[in-house]
């Protein structure tokens, strides 16, 4: 009888697992939602490494993101009126804000203004889809090929840092006065900045993501397609921006030089024609149409492109 309470007591003192006290034993705990704890503790650590963008009413959100570059413009456009009151230069020199709307406002109302704009928007338009093409393909080239990228790889850094104007004169000579002059200065001051961009960006790619990529048969055209390009985006898109704005400053370059009167005038052209009127309310009136199209294209097509890059891969979130 007495065993048989010990036996008991024995079994009931055992414990329900295995016990850690007992080499070659592990201990398994039970736990509803562990699971879900752990993928939630994973996704807490991933949130504090992100920037997290706070939804909030559309109108907020205009405001706040106006506000500041609206008080700078006030700023610089006060500072501006108040060399114009003390006369740092003559008025015919520097013309007072007012002056320089009026510019535009006579523009406008001659129905010329759009014109000039969609002039020089177009050619660099085009001229950056070319560059693009070729910088991708030369860019992808370098990067993969290191026979190529020994020969032509300091030449691209080297295009990169020459001015664009340099170009327009070898460009004259070479096409004439034509728009084949204008995109060809557009190229060359471009094509080097994408290729670089895209060299960059290649560079900082992991091998683990080249190696599974062949892995699974990604390889060739379809590797550089789904893997290559898209693991490079960050320094390809930097690249891009960096492109354009090239694009843009040598196309203002090469219509400031290249002028005749069946090429149509863009605002390269316009700043020229005020250079040679001595009408300073027209030259600041073609810069700053000059500035807002270089501003414009930069927050309506280069700014959400990269949210939506950064938004792909977790580095920006909206909660």
């Amino acid at each position: 009888m007495a065993s048989t309470e010990t036996e008991a007591g024995s079994a009931a003192a055992a414990p329900t697992g295995d016990d850690p006290a007992i080499p070659g034993t592990t201990t398994t705990t039970a736990e509803p939602g562990g699971a879900s704890d752990l993928a939630g503790l994973e996704a807490g650590l991933d949130a504090l490494e992100s920037t997290v963008v706070t939804r909030q009413p559309w109108l907020r959100t205009a405001v706040a993101k106006a506000f500041p570059p609206v008080v700078a413009i006030l700023i610089v456009l006060a500072l501006w009126q108040l060399a114009y009151h003390f006369s740092l230069k003559p008025h015919y020199l520097l013309p007072s804000p007012v002056e320089v709307a009026r510019s535009l406002q006579q523009k406008w109302l001659e129905g010329t203004l759009l014109g000039f704009v969609w002039t020089s928007v177009s050619r660099g338009a085009l001229g950056f889809v070319a560059s693009v093409g070729l910088g991708t393909v030369l860019g992808l080239i370098v990067a993969q090929v290191r026979a190529v990228r020994a020969a032509i790889g300091p030449i691209l850094s080297g295009l990169q840092s020459l001015p664009s104007v340099a170009w327009v004169p070898a460009a004259i000579i070479w096409f004439g006065l034509s728009d084949a002059t204008i995109y060809a200065v557009v190229l060359l001051g471009a094509v080097p900045s994408i290729a670089n961009g895209l060299v960059a960006g290649v560079d900082q790619i992991s091998p683990l993501y080249l190696r599974a990529g062949r892995t699974i048969g990604a390889t060739g055209l379809a590797g550089v397609r789904h893997v290559l390009l898209p693991a490079a985006l960050p320094g390809y898109l930097a690249g891009l921006k960096q492109g354009w704005a090239f694009s843009w400053r040598s196309l203002m370059a090469a219509e400031l030089i290249v002028n005749a009167p069946d090429l149509g005038t863009g605002l390269g052209q316009l700043l020229e024609q005020g250079r040679e009127l001595q009408d300073m309310s027209w030259v600041l009136s073609a810069i700053l149409l000059i500035l807002i199209v270089g501003i414009g294209i930069e927050l309506l097509i280069f700014a959400p492109i990269e949210r939506r890059v950064l938004r792909s891969r977790g580095l920006l979130v909206k909660s």
